[in-house]
């Protein structure tokens, strides 16, 4: 097997690694009904629409009967 005749720097050795190592940005997209923009092939947490069809209800807020 064959072996390096010279130690690599620890530069060289870092370079090669962090070519690989790049982090994309998420692709978003518009919702179709609130315009919002959210992760592509997600519900839209603004609305609940996913495409045009209504998955998750609106959230109503909780009306404390003390009026607190």
């Amino acid at each position: 097997m064959a072996n390096p005749k010279k130690k690599h720097t620890p530069m060289r050795r870092d370079m090669r690694r962090s070519a690989n190592f790049r982090l994309e940005a998420a692709s978003l997209s518009t919702c179709p009904k609130c315009k919002a923009s959210t992760l592509s092939h997600r519900v839209c947490g603004g609305c609940g629409y996913y495409g045009n069809e209504l998955v998750l209800p609106p959230k109503q807020e909780k009306k404390n009967p003390e009026g607190k």
